[in-house]
């Protein structure tokens, strides 16, 4: 499988998809068009959200067809040279999906070879489950059930941040909740800025900041760019 599963579309002071431009542009070198799930957009229009894709994919050289344009979307899918899963939100992103039968689909192709890259909440979907992602659940989608692409979860935009203030959980209070609760999962804290590319049965971290990884029975701790993590395809 190829996958490249990117945190956030957004640095701080970036223009959209400019820190991981590089990194899509070399994953799909050879590729013409791709597939582009927009679901997770919810105060905006497909539209706008394929125009705005478009614009920085079409830098890189590449179409952008997106599936809310097709009377099939699970053909289309089933056809694409590539599939490009948007951030927003995931639960919105999901029920959708499973409504037009495209994670079915996904989980055929990718396995196949077929390129996948996925931001934010594309990224949760290539996990056994969405129940990491930080999204407030909108709507309810039939299961939890994600993509499976990876037998790991994924916490896009990791935070240690604890304003002052907030008595609330932080954010690893929450995901050691979850490993509490689902002790035969793993899960990595992607911060934002960072990518995770799988390929050739390997997976790296790309980017300039550690990664934390969260077990039952484990304190978290942080693993950096360069160093083996082929035990999360384990």
């Amino acid at each position: 499988m190829r996958l490249l599963l990117i945190s956030n579309s957004t640095n701080a002071g970036e223009a959209y998809l400019e820190y991981p431009k590089r990194q899509i542009a070399d994953f799909l070198g050879g590729v013409r068009q791709v597939a582009f799930v927009p679901y997770a957009a919810v105060t905006f229009s497909y539209d706008d959200y394929l125009t705005k894709v478009q614009a920085r994919f079409s830098e890189l050289g590449i179409d952008v067809r997106s599936v809310h344009r097709e009377s099939d979307p699970a053909r289309m899918l089933s056809q694409a040279e590539a599939i490009v899963v948007g951030g927003g939100n995931t639960f919105a992103l999901v029920k959708a999906m499973q409504e037009q039968g495209l994670l079915r689909v996904i989980r055929e192709r990718v396995p196949e070879g077929v390129p996948y890259v996925g931001w934010s909440a594309g990224s949760n979907v290539a996990c056994p489950t969405i129940c990491t992602t930080n999204d407030m659940p909108i709507v309810e989608p039939a299961t939890f059930t994600a993509a499976g692409l990876v037998p790991f979860q994924i916490n896009p935009h990791y935070t240690d941040a604890h304003p002052d203030g907030h008595a609330g959980e932080t954010r690893e209070q929450r995901l050691l909740e979850y490993v509490e609760a689902n002790p035969c999962m793993t899960v990595a804290g992607l911060r934002e800025g960072c990518i995770l590319r799988v390929e050739n049965g390997r997976i790296e971290l790309i980017g300039e900041r550690p990664m934390r990884i969260f077990r039952k029975g484990q304190a978290p701790y942080e693993v950096r760019p360069g160093d083996d993590l082929n035990f999360l395809l384990d």
